[in-house]
């Protein structure tokens, strides 16, 4: 009860209340943050296997935690590769298979905790099955806040509608839109702006004139990586926004003039609308993601054009922020170590166990 390796296990408690908040406040957690939390589950694992004498009790410590790595672990990055969640949450739940791979004994003034433990005894999946309960809530609380909005629509548990001035300054994808429906990242849209010198409100002033890829400008910008940082300069004068430097403008908005000014309104319907032309190009979404050095978060050509044309198109749209999974992590992760396993408990309350 309250061995040295447990409580030393309570450090990572506050590190993932860190990890949890940068990952509402970012979306981003460093590779580097997961190293001592590494360190830490090596330590504490070594100081229990030479704490247990030798034979079965040691066996069996030795399959549980077997079991917790090679399920967790290949779990982990299978969801990633699927796009389940992002590659910080894979390596937390890694991390937490070899930190808690068995369930710990805390005695906190008399009381035992964690109060209900599984008979497989693995308490990293403990910590699973309760960030998933916990992360349950979360589109039920969309739903709520839709439904107070007077949003009714099947998107509400997973989305919410914002004014597409609103969307460079959010986390998530833009839904119902691009080759296979799954929506635009809006990283990718921040790099792509940023990537032109455009802000997003230019580009909705003159869709025609940007959706052509003539209009790319002969000195492209460094995309960065999509993160919102209002206050943050990139290089070559671009702001993080994705408008430039008033200089850098100016000297962008000379050569434009010298090339001459395109006419957006030339090719019009007979009821004076614009018609969108078509490009092999369309939006030089294409020019983009072969130019950049990356991936774009998986972004297509396709995902960026439907992208565009709906923020050019529409006064609002739908956006999924998207779960910040550390966070029902992080709320499960403390769930476990007071309570234990809900799953397990409801299940035993219901007579199924």
């Amino acid at each position: 009860m309250n061995t040295i390796a447990d409580l030393f296990r309570l450090l990572a408690v506050p590190a993932f209340a860190w990890v949890a908040w940068r990952d509402v406040a970012t979306r981003r957690v460093a590779d580097r943050t997961w190293i001592p939390l590494l360190i830490l589950a090596l330590v504490a694992l070594a100081w229990d296997i030479a704490a247990l004498d030798p034979g079965a009790t040691r066996r069996l410590f030795a399959l549980r935690v077997g079991l917790s790595v090679c399920l967790l672990v290949p779990l982990s990055y299978v969801f990633w590769r699927l796009g389940g969640f992002g590659g910080a949450d894979a390596k937390a739940f890694m991390i937490l298979a070899v930190l808690f791979p068995v369930y710990p004994a805390y005695d906190l003034f008399g009381v035992v905790l964690p109060r209900v433990e599984t008979d497989v005894g693995i308490f990293s999946l403990t910590i699973v099955t309760d960030t998933v309960l916990v992360g349950v809530l979360y589109p039920v609380a969309l739903t709520a806040r839709n439904a107070l909005d007077g949003e009714l629509s099947p998107r509400a548990p997973i989305g919410r509608r914002v004014t597409c001035e609103e969307a460079t300054t959010e986390y998530g994808r833009l839904l119902g839109v691009g080759s296979g429906r799954g929506g635009l990242d809006l990283d990718a849209l921040r790099m792509y702006l940023r990537w032109r010198g455009l802000t997003l409100a230019e580009i909705r002033a003159e869709p025609a004139r940007y959706r052509d890829p003539e209009s790319l400008p002969a000195e492209r910008n460094p995309p960065g990586d999509g993160a919102i940082a209002a206050s943050a300069r990139l290089e070559g004068g671009t702001r993080a926004d994705g408008g430039m430097a008033e200089s850098e403008r100016e000297r962008i908005a000379d050569r434009e003039t010298e090339a001459g000014e395109r006419d957006r309104d030339a090719d019009a319907d007979a009821g004076g609308r614009p018609r969108r032309a078509e490009y092999a190009d369309s939006w030089g979404a294409a020019a983009f993601l072969a130019d950049i050095d990356s991936t774009a978060y998986g972004t297509s050509p396709e995902d960026l054009r439907a992208g565009l044309d709906a923020l050019t198109s529409e006064a609002t749209v739908w956006i999924t922020p998207g779960i910040p999974f550390l966070v029902p992590l992080f709320f499960g992760l403390c769930l476990a170590l007071v309570y234990g396993d809900l799953l397990f408990a409801g299940l035993r309350a219901l007579g199924l166990l």
